[in-house]
């Protein structure tokens, strides 16, 4: 059991607050009436084990979690292949250029594209 946990009757989602499609999202969410537990990664500190959980649940590695497209990784970082835990230490310090929203319901994870992506869980 992961550390992360989920229920059948709400959607977890992991997002920042500053992010346009997860605004979206929410207000889309929001909208049809789906029961939400907001995690604003920008508020609320991710652990390392969260970070490996939600990569998993996505049968993502951790670096595919890091948007290197992102202003903030490109002025800070640059392209390397970085271990494991380099990727969840950028992460947990520049919570910003993690790939999101993410949404959990039950054993049902999903990167979220679009806002209407989250009627798929």
């Amino acid at each position: 059991m992961g550390e992360i946990a989920t229920s059948e009757k709400q959607i977890t989602l992991f997002y920042h607050s500053k992010s346009v499609r997860a605004k979206k999202t929410l207000a889309y969410a929001k909208a049809e009436g789906l029961p939400i537990l907001e995690i604003d990664l920008l508020k609320n500190k991710i652990t390392g084990t969260q970070v490996i959980e939600l990569a998993n649940r996505l049968n993502l590695n951790v670096s595919d979690l890091v948007n290197q497209e992102h202003s903030s990784y490109k002025s800070n970082f640059e392209h390397h292949d970085f271990s494991t835990n380099d990727w969840i230490k950028m992460i947990q310090k520049n919570p910003e250029i993690m790939k999101q929203p993410i949404a959990l319901r039950g054993d049902i994870t999903i990167l979220v594209e679009t806002p209407s992506d989250i009627i798929k869980i």
